[in-house]
């Protein structure tokens, strides 16, 4: 199963780039199996760009999640704390074989009406 994520482009580009080996979130799907994500990259670009396999999803305290993510997390540190800010624990998505495609798709292509807020099941 995969699921589709609503990634800012720069990140996105930094993902196949292989300079950000994580992807964070502060909510994770909750249906097992999930092998796949699918890159909806937003606006400006707002189109389906890309995917990866996951290698692993790190469910851990904020502070700890960092130690072990900082080297490959594609984010400064204040922009880390930022975004998990009133959050105790963190989730990253530890990125292993990326694939972009050489022609962005629609979300229609997907079955996808509009992008997800965070993610959507596909």
């Amino acid at each position: 199963m995969k699921v589709l994520l609503s990634i800012k482009p720069e990140y996105a580009e930094l993902i196949f780039s292989g300079k950000k080996k994580y992807e964070f979130r502060r909510a994770i799907f909750k249906k097992p199996g999930i092998s796949k994500v699918v890159i909806y990259a937003s606006s400006p670009v707002s189109k389906v760009i890309g995917e990866f396999e996951i290698d692993d999803i790190l469910s851990l305290d904020i502070g700890e999640l960092w130690h072990i993510t900082m080297e490959h997390a594609g984010i400064d540190k204040e922009f880390y704390d930022r975004y998990f800010s009133g959050k105790e624990v963190g989730h990253a998505i530890k990125v292993k074989k990326t694939k972009k495609y050489p022609k962005h798709k629609d979300l229609r292509e997907f079955n996808v009406k509009c992008a997800p807020q965070s993610f959507a099941y596909i």
